[in-house]
């Protein structure tokens, strides 16, 4: 048995990785009848366990090279379609989930089961739309195996990848309906998801607010109730908040929806 050790931290860039691997003390000796280091046991040949005393670190050495590691985002916006598009092809979007760590052509292949060119064709085009990176170059002999990663934990298509056939809470009319609750939602996507990549660009965080519960309602009458004390509400601190000249100022979006929760259906029925 063999107990690996790492000898120093694991996330070195474009050196080389060392890790540490030794015995445990202990041996096993495969057996052959005529080797004297066996013996006679219940009619059986015991192997004879051979102690080791404590051998030096025998060092596992691992190349390297040509490696970045960044941070990966938690969520990408895709608003070009052409990116969109090769997202949401299956099994490009199962290489996209793969690449949460690291990880070859080679490997991929294993786990989706394509061949190793296809596995490449698909990550080809997958780099090219900027979904996956680079993480590094990894030497096996003569050979240089590239490991990508993908650029976020997830991802999310803008609506503005739809060009002018996207959502747009203007056009609707009746604001009552549960299609101007969507085609807000549908706008927080696209406008946070421009501004988050603008901070990216420029090294900044971007304050925002989000605030998410459940609420249980007794009966219709309660729920129109707490609507008009929460519009009340919202109107008072809006007023007392609101400043259109202060200097320096910036103006935010504040929006508030609310919607009843998806039903369980229990199996074997439509929710």
């Amino acid at each position: 048995m063999v107990r690996p050790t790492a000898t120093g931290p694991s996330r070195n860039v474009g050196v080389t990785v060392c890790v540490a691997l030794r015995h445990t003390g202990a041996v096993s000796i495969r057996p052959t009848r005529n080797d004297d280091r066996f013996t006679r046991e219940y009619g059986r040949w015991r192997p004879v366990v051979a102690q080791v005393a404590d051998p030096p670190w025998i060092p596992l050495t691992i190349k390297i090279v040509n490696a970045t590691i960044s941070s990966m985002i938690d969520i990408q916006v895709i608003d070009d379609p052409a990116a969109a598009t090769v997202a949401l092809e299956p099994m490009r979007s199962r290489l996209l989930s793969e690449l949460a760590a690291p990880a070859s052509a080679a490997t991929l292949a294993t786990r989706v089961g394509l061949a190793r060119q296809k596995v490449n064709y698909h990550l080809h085009a997958l780099e090219a739309h900027g979904l996956v990176r680079l993480a590094g170059e990894r030497r096996w002999g003569g050979l240089t195996e590239r490991l990508l990663v993908a650029t976020a934990a997830s991802y999310v298509v803008s609506p503005s990848a739809l060009g002018s056939a996207a959502v747009d809470p203007d056009r609707e009319v009746d604001r009552l309906s549960a299609s101007y609750l969507i085609a807000l939602g549908a706008r927080v996507i696209r406008e946070v998801g421009g501004l988050v990549r603008r901070a990216k660009e420029g090294g900044k965080r971007l304050a925002t607010l989000a605030v998410d519960t459940e609420v249980r309602f007794r009966s219709a009458s309660d729920r129109a109730a707490f609507s008009t004390e929460l519009t009340e509400a919202i109107a008072k601190l809006v007023s007392k908040y609101h400043d259109e000249s202060a200097p320096g100022g910036r103006a935010h979006r504040l929006l508030v929806v609310a919607h009843p929760l998806p039903q369980k259906s229990e199996p074997g029925k439509p929710s």
